[in-house]
């Protein structure tokens, strides 16, 4: 029988590391590990081969120094507390390194290290939400964009924050060994296989502030029950008992968005829900969704999300959901 041919992920350690985004892709990996004919040598090595202290107080214990350790397939530079202020020599080592392996991969506020090493220069990249300007700002040859849970960019993936990193990993076994297996692996942990790395790190109303006067917020609430519904500004205001002018721009104040953005990302949301979890047709999809017609759904999708309803489906439909 021959060899099972074992790519070797390497996860850096250090004090103050977040311990999920350290054991979220391992497990990823390390359950795809028990399928036949696949098998992912996992490490894990910190500067001087000792424990280091994660930010929820676990101590992770390593199984090399950096200096030791072995030439990795994929690199995985995991984020946490420990990756404020400046690291010179973790990013002189990950300088040195981390252009060799075939595969960089951050988790969370890992791309600050990578930032801090040069690595970024150039790339599309994301990391947790809170930390995206910060980002962008320090670094300003990196191009950040706040919105996706994860991003591939050649050989380069960064991904939010922390349940994200289990996305991509997911993501990179998928790529490596197929659809089926990725698939076994996310059943087994619990986990949906279908989120998109472009899927946006918070829903629409999540990534919006909630409206602090009751009629706006009753409002929002209702966008939410009735996508299908007028939409408009003009019977939006009304619902709240406002003039046009005066609610687009209290709106805008209380949430931090327009309310045709507004509609627009729950729109979106409530059409890939239906997509991923019925077996409606698409034109049925449009209609609740507020599209009235598929190719206003098609356009929706292709803008948003760069594929069409139809490619979307066959990606992210869930088993369970009907034919």
């Amino acid at each position: 029988m021959a060899d099972v041919k074992q790519p070797t992920v390497l996860v850096v350690l250090f004090d103050g590391v977040q311990s999920l985004d350290v054991t979220g892709p391992m497990e990823v990996f390390s359950g795809a590990s028990r399928s036949p004919g696949v098998s992912y040598d996992l490490r894990t090595a910190s500067l001087d081969g000792g424990p280091v202290r994660s930010t929820s107080g676990l101590t992770l214990v390593p199984d090399s120094s950096l200096a030791d350790a072995p030439a990795p397939h994929t690199l995985l530079v995991p984020g946490g507390h420990g990756t404020r202020g400046s690291h010179p020599e973790l990013t002189g080592w990950l300088r040195e390194h981390a252009p060799r392996a075939e595969r960089l991969v951050s988790v969370c506020t890992g791309a600050l290290l990578l930032a801090e090493a040069g690595l970024l220069d150039g790339h599309r990249v994301t990391t947790h939400w809170n930390y995206c300007d910060r980002l962008a700002r320090d670094y300003p040859a990196v191009r950040v964009d706040p919105e996706p849970i994860f991003v591939r960019d050649g050989r380069l993936a960064t991904s939010a924050g922390v349940t994200a990193g289990i996305d991509l990993a997911l993501a990179l076994v998928e790529e490596d060994h197929g659809r089926d297996l990725a698939l076994t692996v996310a059943r087994h942990l619990v986990v949906f296989l279908r989120r998109p790395g472009n899927q946006a790190q918070f829903s629409a109303q999540l990534s919006t502030q909630t409206a602090r006067r009751e009629p706006l917020r009753e409002v929002q609430h209702w966008i939410t029950q009735h996508p299908d519904a007028d939409l408009g500004v003009d019977a939006l205001a009304a619902r709240a008992r406002l003039s046009p002018r005066h609610f687009a721009r209290a709106f805008r104040a209380e949430t931090g968005t327009t309310p045709g953005r507004y509609v627009e990302r729950v729109r979106l949301e409530h059409a890939r829900r239906l997509l991923e979890d019925t077996g409606d047709g698409v034109e049925r999809i449009a209609r609740a969704s507020g599209y009235g017609t598929p190719e206003a759904m098609r356009r929706a999708f292709v803008k948003n999300l760069a594929t069409a309803p139809a490619e979307y489906r066959r990606r992210f439909r869930t088993p369970a959901a009907g034919t």
